[in-house]
């Protein structure tokens, strides 16, 4: 009978021999050694086995993947600011230092001047009211939980009444049919997809309702033959039917987006004035700070919400709490467009723009260049909405999926998108600090063999 060749396999002792010294304890290495030794017989019943120095190699490598966070940072070339997959808005220094300092302790509960215990609302609710012009202010986890939290406060167990046209799924399968129905709320669907007037919502209205909900289309857009109210015109619906109107703005923008070159974007404060009775946004999107749902507007209405369970339950961390508080200074300052990463990358200039990306297609070749683009906003915010700029196209022989894929395997990944076989990077989305470590990864993907 033949000897089985999987006999020839090396011991785990040769193994650990080949590989030397490691830091991970031995228990581990072990471990990892018999994990590989295993796929090893699965992967050559039959033919050659690997040597221990083969082995030893391919353990290194499964422990070096082990030992590294599988959160880590990337580089953002794709074109799209607000990349959900990559993280949304990328948060600015002084967000990014204001974090780092209450790592330790910190007064998140501590009434400093009155030595007893505080609430961790304070900490952003002035800089809300400073900022929107609301009556007052609370935070939570994101903007979803937002939603969630003031349907169960002030709409359970009766009815809200939503544009058909707005009963609409955003990213995660979040459906804002199913939201309601879990909050306790029934949902009362009015107009058409497309056309939806204040007399639909009026006829609507009974006892029993509690609200009208405006979604803000944030992640689509409807063109064509649409209509639907303004939220004054909602505004004065809902407050002459005892009803209030909840304005669920999503992206949640401060700023006039045409001084970006983009189509004007509904402010927040633009909600509040109009007579809304809560406006509720992202702190991710358009306010480029961290994931937080945002609730601002009457102060009875706060108070309530800081009174409720949820807000316990879904609550800022103090990470969350210090990113927010410095990004909304940014804006109460007055230096958005200096300091906020996303303002800052809208504001490039063309030339710049064209500089940076030269100087990564000369990394990777004669058959690389720059061509125009678009860098889109993205992250479920002005949707189709972009503004020029220039990439670097980068062509090889091996192909864009494997350039990619190389480009991903940088010390810190660098993300592009595929057009046309082409490998894109857009600086745009890369701030400009980052530029050295996007060519390295260029250039270490150019130097490798065509057969990797």
């Amino acid at each position: 009978m033949p000897t089985d060749p999987r006999r020839n396999l090396p011991s785990v002792d040769a193994v650990l021999a080949a590989l030397g010294s490691r830091a991970e304890p031995h228990d581990l290495v072990v471990a990892a050694i018999r994990d590989q030794l295993q796929e090893a017989r699965k992967a050559t019943p039959n033919g050659t086995q690997p040597t221990a120095a083969e082995m030893a190699l391919s353990t290194s490598q499964s422990l070096d993947s082990k030992s590294r966070p599988s959160l880590q940072r990337v580089i953002n070339a794709s074109g799209v600011i607000l990349q959900t997959n990559l993280g949304r808005a990328p948060l600015s220094q002084k967000a990014l230092a204001a974090m780092a300092e209450v790592a330790a302790a910190s007064n998140l509960e501590y009434d400093l001047e009155a030595a007893v215990r505080g609430s961790r609302h304070e900490h952003v609710r002035k800089l809300l009211q400073q900022t929107t012009g609301a009556e007052d202010g609370i935070a939570v986890n994101n903007n979803a939980a937002a939603l969630f939290m003031v349907l169960q406060a002030f709409c359970r167990g009766r009815e809200v009444i939503v544009s058909r046209g707005q009963a609409v799924e955003i990213g995660g399968g979040f459906r804002i049919p199913d939201v309601l129905r879990e909050s306790g709320a029934t949902l009362i669907e009015v107009g058409t997809t497309n056309r939806t007037y204040a007399r639909d919502y009026e006829a609507a209205i009974g006892p029993n309702t509690a609200a009208i909900l405006r979604v803000h289309a944030s992640n689509f857009k409807v063109v064509g033959f649409t209509t639907e109210p303004t939220s004054n015109e909602l505004a004065e619906v809902a407050h002459r039917n005892g009803a209030l109107l909840i304005d669920d703005l999503g992206s949640g923008c401060l700023v006039d987006t045409r001084d970006y070159g983009l189509e004007h974007e509904p402010t927040v404060q633009e909600s509040l004035s109009s007579g809304v009775d809560l406006a509720l946004f992202s702190g991710d999107k358009l306010l480029g700070g961290p994931q937080a749902g945002i609730i601002v507007g009457r102060r009875e209405l706060i108070a309530d919400l800081r009174r409720h369970p949820l807000a316990r339950a879904l609550r800022l961390d103090k990470f969350g709490i210090a990113g927010l508080n410095a990004t909304l200074h940014s804006y109460l300052m007055h230096r958005e467009a200096s300091e906020v990463p996303i303002w800052q990358m809208l504001r490039m200039e063309p030339s710049s723009l064209r500089a940076r990306a030269r100087k990564w297609a000369r990394l990777a070749g004669d058959d690389s260049a720059v061509i125009p683009s678009r860098t889109m906003v993205g992250g479920g915010s002005l949707p189709g909405q972009g503004v020029d700029t220039f990439a670097t196209a980068l062509s090889a022989s091996w192909g864009a999926e494997e350039t990619a894929r190389r480009l991903r395997a940088a010390p810190v990944p660098v993300i592009g998108r595929i057009s046309n076989d082409l490998v894109l990077l857009d600086p745009r989305t890369v701030l400009p600090a980052d530029d050295a470590m996007v060519g390295d990864a260029i250039a270490s993907a150019f130097r490798q063999s065509d057969h990797l």
